[in-house]
């Protein structure tokens, strides 16, 4: 699994703390949606030049630890 804290840091002054890539202003929520709503990897990162497929991994890997954690705590 991928270590999502390598491309994923909490920057508290940026998008109002959320989640941003790689020092980027594109969020996790953001490119979760995309995939959500039915594009593929390829066209988000068509659309998105500055991301790599291991930042959508993070993205993934982040949304996956962040369910565990509240799966543990509830």
């Amino acid at each position: 699994m991928i270590n999502y804290q390598d491309y994923i840091p909490i920057e508290p002054g940026k998008r109002s703390g959320q989640a941003c890539i790689r020092g980027m202003r594109i969020t996790v929520y953001d490119v979760l949606s995309y995939l959500a709503a039915g594009m593929t990897t390829e066209e988000v990162l068509d659309d998105f030049p500055g991301l790599t497929r291991e930042d959508i991994l993070a993205c993934l890997a982040y949304a996956a630890d962040a369910k565990k954690k509240k799966s543990t705590v509830a």
